[in-house]
């Protein structure tokens, strides 16, 4: 069956195999070394005893917010680490190990990891790199109680908005004040003439 759905002879025989050679350690590596490089903020948890489908669920959130989770030999991990800011992480490369790796903005994939930690508890999240600092798991959690960054940008645009739109208010108040009295006034003087 698994045949005839990869329809390539090697594919199963690399699935088959339970070692990789040289070349295929090494393009993992570099493959890893490049989603390091590029990342911007990085988690590493301990996946054991998920099932797949666990898994799949939780590659499916990560995706709709730019990052993915990666799982490889803590081996293959460590050398791809090495001069990257994730370098961090090194001493966290145990056991069975997942890395989620966010390339654009920490919070939703933070949200993500959180959430699903909170909802299965034997994805246990281990430790995280954010701008150069190394980040233990209360940090995580206080980042992911964070608002997105659109709707930080949104918060930020509306109190920008409010403030000219007071000073507008305040500086139109005194020639409106002005006016009223200078109203009050020509009443005034009409009922006298009356």
């Amino acid at each position: 069956m698994l045949c005839l759905l990869l329809r390539k002879p090697i594919i199963i025989y690399l699935l088959r195999r339970s070692t990789l050679n040289r070349d295929e350690k090494s393009a993992i590596v570099a493959e890893l070394n490049d989603s390091f490089n590029r990342a911007k903020f990085a988690v590493v948890a301990d996946y054991c005893g998920l099932k797949v489908s666990e898994l799949q669920q939780i590659r499916v959130e990560l995706r709709n917010c730019d990052s993915e989770i990666r799982i490889a030999k803590n081996t293959l991990l460590k050398k791809a680490a090495e001069n990257t800011g994730s370098s961090l992480l090194r001493d966290d490369f145990s056991g069975t190990t997942a890395v989620v790796i966010a390339y654009a903005d920490p919070v939703g994939p933070a949200k993500v990891v959180a959430k699903f930690a909170d909802d299965h508890e034997k994805f246990r999240i281990r430790s995280a790199f954010f701008e150069g600092e190394r980040l233990d798991v209360e940090k995580i959690i206080a980042l992911s109680k964070l608002p997105s960054k659109e709707i930080l940008l949104g918060q930020m645009l509306s109190v920008m908005n409010a403030v000219p739109t007071g000073l507008v208010r305040v500086l139109s108040g005194v020639p409106r004040t002005f006016l009223y009295g200078l109203q009050a006034i020509k009443e005034k003087k009409e009922q006298a003439a009356n």
